[in-house]
């Protein structure tokens, strides 16, 4: 070996910048290998970032120190948010970004960035010493030397594109697939599933006559995914208009005319046809499961969205397909606004190998190979910000391993990110699996506005989150503690409010109908402001949910050994004993969300336990990066 790294991140996705920028901003050497380095960052699916618990994500990401936010903020060319009629737990920001400029500013931020290199190469097997990785041979036949690697290679093992009956072997559309790092990581001992996913045609915007669709507009509000303390200078009256007023979106509708052309012709459909096997996406399915799995619904919804201040091309979310390219015209021109639309890029689904998450610590390191991390969606999972996330706590705890310190490990209750994860390594997944608030049982808990609340001093103490940026973040975590004592030390007659009978302000801000505009001192800021009367409103809600979270944890606390013979538990269920040899589940409460563990195995397992005072079992509550939880 020629060159030696301390990190090696193979793949060029939002999983992989987030690694390879986490990892080199600690100071460890980093190779960012990909096939092509004109496509990092590239969205290669739709131009959005965010909607519900994708935007928590973000914004955790963003607490966390990631790159993301600060990219899709200086990109947006439209944005909104969604659920306002809801509560908090479910609103989130929804941002369409500029497709060009997204990945122009992350490719300056990774150039920018020490100790990190990047290099054009395909990865094609690792190179491992007593189950240990030690770097990556490439298909020249170099090999590069490595302490510790994060595969984040996206839809590119293997991958195959479809469009009706004509196939090519490709990861996306027009770029080559990684052919050979599949059999690398057989080799070494993974096992590998196959996935499908698609994507939609794209549209010439002056073929589209937006006439006759709904107009969606901008929010007139600036809305931003980083936090206010990660902004301490307020943007231009320019940029706020420009942000507010950004390219509308337009709405259309399919016709029982499309739904008509789409079942006429399944048959052509790689996906109906039996050229795919993979499973595709349960939550973004493609139009033609669509018109078979709903054939009750007259209609569905299209989203006309520009891909950017000077693109041409739109990209109508929504109508996902792998029909030929002669039906996707028919069936488009049957759509109110499309009748003369001209397709630039046919839709198309491409199939891809995975490795089933079950294979991974909590930590995203693999379980067959010491050093090995993998992200995005090689796990399972589907969608930039579940990407994203993922990348940045792989190349976070890669940077553990290499510093022997322990991993970051988070909770359900503590981030999406935990609720992400968990969900992976504990079940595993047969579709790609996307990130949704109902898969959060304390999304109350886990709401984008509070994501730097959660998880800003973790950030800090991994050195991600500079001094400045944690000094006013501490500013602002100080104020809403010194308004909320402010309320509860203030009178009802002292605040000028109607409150007879209340003991103070803090009691009648909760009433349902009151509002903290009433209360709000001019100069505090809006953040400060929503997390009081947030804080305040559902005190009582939140309070439940942190109950139950102390009740939880007692299962948490319960950590498990990899050594533990489960099939020797003869009282075990076979289904729960072969589930927790093959999870092989950190913590009795982990155990207990692995499907096919039932209560009754658990309870077992807790005698078991106690029997056998098994010396590795600790009654502590375990430990992560930052201590005690």
């Amino acid at each position: 070996m020629n060159e030696n790294y301390d990190v090696i991140i193979i793949g060029g996705g939002h999983a992989g910048c987030e690694a390879a920028l986490a990892t080199a901003r600690r100071g460890l050497r980093t190779l960012l290998l990909a096939i092509r380095l004109a496509r990092v960052a590239h969205l290669p699916c739709n131009c959005s970032v965010g909607g519900p618990a994708k935007a928590q994500l973000v914004r955790e990401i963003a607490a966390l120190g990631g790159a993301m936010p600060h990219i899709a903020d200086a990109a947006v060319t439209h944005v909104r948010m969604l659920n306002t009629g809801k509560g908090p737990a479910v609103q989130a920001i929804r941002m369409q970004v500029d497709k060009t400029l997204y990945p122009q500013l992350m490719r300056e931020v990774l150039d920018a960035a020490p100790n990190l290199t990047l290099r054009e190469g395909e990865a094609v097997g690792l190179l491992t010493t007593e189950g240990t990785v030690m770097g990556v041979t490439l298909a020249d036949g170099s090999a590069i030397g490595a302490r510790a690697v994060v595969l984040t290679t996206g839809t590119f093992l293997n991958g195959v594109t479809f469009i009706g009956d004509q196939t090519k072997p490709e990861g996306r559309y027009g770029e080559p697939p990684a052919t050979r790092l599949s059999e690398g990581l057989l080799a070494v001992g993974l096992r590998l599933g196959r996935l499908k996913t698609g994507t939609t045609p794209r549209l010439r915007a002056d073929s589209i006559d937006y006439t006759v669709c709904e107009v969606q507009p901008s929010a007139e509000t600036p809305l931003w995914f980083q936090f206010g303390w990660q902004r301490p200078d307020p943007p231009s009256s320019t940029e706020m208009e420009a942000r507010g007023l950004g390219h509308p979106c337009h709405i259309t509708y399919t016709t029982l005319e499309t739904h008509e052309i789409i079942r006429r012709n399944l048959q052509l459909s790689a996906l109906y046809g039996g050229l795919i096997t993979g499973r595709g996406p349960r939550y973004c399915p493609s139009i033609e499961d669509k018109v078979v799995r709903f054939a009750e619904r007259e209609r569905h919804q299209i989203f006309l969205e520009r891909e950017g201040w000077d693109s041409e091309l739109v990209y109508p979310m929504g109508i996902s397909t792998s029909l030929p390219l002669h039906v996707q015209e028919e069936f488009l021109h049957s759509i109110p606004g499309l009748e003369r639309a001209i397709i630039v890029q046919p839709g198309y689904a491409v199939e891809y190998d995975f490795i089933p998450p079950e294979q991974l610590w909590p930590s995203l390191e693999t379980k067959a190979v010491h050093g090995l991390f993998s992200a995005g969606q090689l796990n399972g999972t589907s969608g930039y910000e579940e990407a994203a996330a993922q990348g940045l706590l792989a190349g976070i705890n890669a940077g553990q391993y290499l510093n022997g310190e322990p991993p970051l490990l988070l909770r359900r209750d503590q981030a999406f990110l935990g609720v992400l994860v968990d969900d992976l390594v504990s079940s595993g997944t047969e579709e790609p699996y996307r990130m949704l608030t109902s898969r959060a049982e304390h999304r109350l808990l886990l709401r984008q506005d509070n994501a730097d609340l959660r998880l800003t001093d973790i950030g800090h103490a991994l050195g991600l989150v500079g001094a400045d940026d944690y000094a006013r973040f501490c500013a602002k975590r100080a104020a809403i503690e010194a308004e909320i004592t402010r309320l509860q030390a203030t009178s009802p007659g002292d605040a000028g409010i109607d409150g007879a009978g209340l003991a103070n302000a803090e009691e009648w801000l909760r009433r349902p109908e009151s509002r903290y505009s009433a209360l709000r001192p001019a100069e505090m800021g809006e953040e400060v402001a929503e997390q009081v009367e947030i804080t305040v409103k559902y005190a009582g809600y939140i309070a439940r949910q942190h109950k139950q979270v102390v009740q939880q944890l007692r299962l948490e606390c319960r950590t498990l050994s990899p050594e533990i013979d489960y099939r020797s538990i003869r009282a075990l269920s076979r289904e729960g004993a072969e589930k927790l040899a093959r999870v092989q589940p950190l913590t009795v409460g982990q155990a207990a969300r692995i499907s096919g563990v039932t209560p009754a195995d658990i309870s077992i397992l807790l005698v078991w336990l106690r029997a056998h005072d098994w010396k590795n079992v600790s009654r502590e509550t375990p430990t992560n990066l930052y201590g005690k939880m």
